[in-house]
């Protein structure tokens, strides 16, 4: 190809121009007041706004029915018969909580910013595919394989809506994936998983005035919390260049009756952040064989931990066509030339990386550290358009005619 002087070739320069930037922004608007809080609501109405959208701009849209009222989207932009490029991305949003300044699910535009719940994480990103998407089938580019987004429910909270589309998904089809996620334009290959655990001690109730007539639930799970401490500090000292290390974290306990009897239940809910190689289960394992070599299970006290939700991590080597080709995109599109990084959230990409085997990256417009998940969340307007330049420059060189 012809290029210009910015590194943008003369075709490029021309699916570029197809890019609206005033629908970009209305688009994210329009996701964004469609709301779908989760846990609390349900996604149904984004979907309904993104099938809109999707079928006007021509891609074939498949709806999938993951639980009452909240569907998968797939739109695809077909293409050739070579390996093409998926986008992903998911249509719930976290709760919008307390500390807004006004209404979350109104959006509106000041000083280059636009506000509301899930602008960043991830409305605006979701916008930025489509229109990319958009861009290209008004431009006629012919593509070698196809382009493809695909919006699951339930990334917030248990991952349903990916784990329904892995076990149907094509094999294949798709050589990369971008996870449309907020990195601040950052290219991400290196992610994080996350597991949820649910620990439950069993004692035996008794009178506060002779506790050793019973087994004192809330104690014993104390001395297993000092073992996810120990762990958790173990883990921090080996760290990995871009995540740093697997975590612990103890998000809720309750136990027992009233402060005269003695403890029969305690229970607590555990964070673990996974790293790539990790698996939840062997964890699990390896922690109650701790448990039981400490000798708190027993003697009238029963332990247990189970996994309510895993989410794997990942990891994709810098020098993939992928990895290269987000990197010079990002930059000819006007978002600098950025250094690859890690994320130490949690994506629905790990899933796609493992189950798939289909290597990911994560990029998107916006900040997760700064923005994500917290009150008066805003994104870049210039970041936006930035992010769909990418991502068309991106679809075009990985599946675009040579």
């Amino acid at each position: 190809m012809t290029s210009t002087a910015d590194g943008v070739s003369a075709l490029e320069a021309g699916v570029l121009s197809q890019l609206d930037h005033d629908e970009l922004l209305l688009l994210t608007a329009s996701l964004v007041a469609a709301g779908g809080e989760n846990p609390g609501s349900t996604e149904e109405a984004t979907v309904a706004v993104l099938r809109e959208a999707c079928e006007r701009y021509g891609f074939d849209v498949e709806l999938t029915e993951v639980a009452p009222g909240r569907q998968n989207l797939v739109a695809t932009l077909e293409g050739g018969t070579g390996q093409g490029l998926m986008f992903l991305g998911h249509s719930d949003v976290v709760p919008a909580g307390e500390g807004w300044t006004s209404d979350p699910f109104e959006p509106y535009a000041r000083d280059g910013r636009l506000y509301g719940r899930g602008t960043t994480d991830m409305k605006g990103g979701l916008a930025a595919i489509v229109l990319a998407m958009a861009a290209i089938r008004a431009s006629g580019e012919q593509l070698r394989g196809p382009l493809q987004l695909v919006c699951t429910v339930d990334e917030e909270d248990r991952g349903l809506g990916l784990r329904a589309y892995v076990p149907t998904a094509q094999r294949g089809v798709f050589a990369a994936c971008v996870v449309a996620e907020p990195t601040d334009l950052q290219t991400v290959i290196a992610c994080r998983g996350d597991s949820y655990l649910s620990l439950t001690v069993g004692g035996r109730a008794a009178h506060s005035g002779r506790p050793g007539d019973g087994r004192n639930a809330i104690a014993a799970a104390a001395r297993v919390l000092e073992i996810v401490r120990a762990d958790h500090e173990a883990l921090s000292a080996v760290q990995h260049p871009l995540l740093g290390s697997g975590t612990w974290s103890v998000g809720t306990i309750t136990g027992g009756t009233g402060t005269s009897v003695v403890a029969a239940d305690c229970a607590v809910t555990l964070d673990r952040r996974l790293m790539p190689e990790e698996n939840a289960q062997l964890i699990v394992n390896e922690f109650m064989e701790k448990v039981r070599d400490a000798g708190i299970d027993g003697d009238g006290i029963v332990v247990s931990l189970v996994i309510d939700m895993e989410m794997p991590g990942f990891t994709t080597d810098p020098a993939h066509p992928l990895v290269v080709g987000a990197v010079e995109a990002m930059a000819d599109a006007g978002g600098g030339r950025q250094s690859v990084g890690g994320w130490s959230a949690a994506c629905d990409g790990g899933f796609v990386a493992r189950d798939l085997g289909i290597p990911c990256i994560v990029l998107g417009p916006g900040g997760l550290n700064d923005q994500a998940h917290q009150p008066n969340e805003s994104v870049s307007i210039n970041e936006l358009a930035i992010a769909a330049r990418a991502y068309v420059l991106l679809a075009l060189r990985l599946v675009g005619r040579q």
